[in-house]
């Protein structure tokens, strides 16, 4: 069964730190580009962070630019999300995508995760 099951959400204060994880089960991210997208209540789903195959290339909205950090394990299974300096504006739930099907920020991507909340207060 394809899977993509995020981790590592949670609760922090402005300025704080979360490192989200997400898992791939029969599904590699060695050929196909992977990413990171959010939803806030009431917003539509938004490009946070994409990774090419190769690990080289990488994608992020200009919200994030210099706070955040996306990275993949040798193995291809596993995308990581490093997020530093969090805002409020951050909060929502974030969801782990694989195989993308137009532009890498664009939320057009064959698998989804399930998501994980992201709350960040002031």
């Amino acid at each position: 069964q394809v899977q993509l099951v995020e981790s590592g959400g949670g609760s922090v204060q402005a300025g704080g730190s979360l490192r989200l994880s997400c898992a791939a089960s029969r599904l590699s991210f060695r050929y196909y580009r992977g990413g990171w997208f959010r939803q806030a209540p009431g917003k539509e789903r938004e490009g946070v962070a994409v990774i090419e195959p190769s690990g080289t290339r990488t994608y992020y909205a200009d919200s994030v630019k210099g706070r955040f950090t996306i990275s993949q394990d040798n193995a291809k299974t596993m995308l990581t999300l490093q997020m530093n300096s969090l805002e409020p504006e951050d909060t929502g739930m974030y969801y782990c995508a694989h195989s993308s099907l137009d532009a890498p920020l664009s939320p057009r991507y064959r698998y989804w995760g399930q998501g994980t909340q992201v709350t960040v207060s002031s």
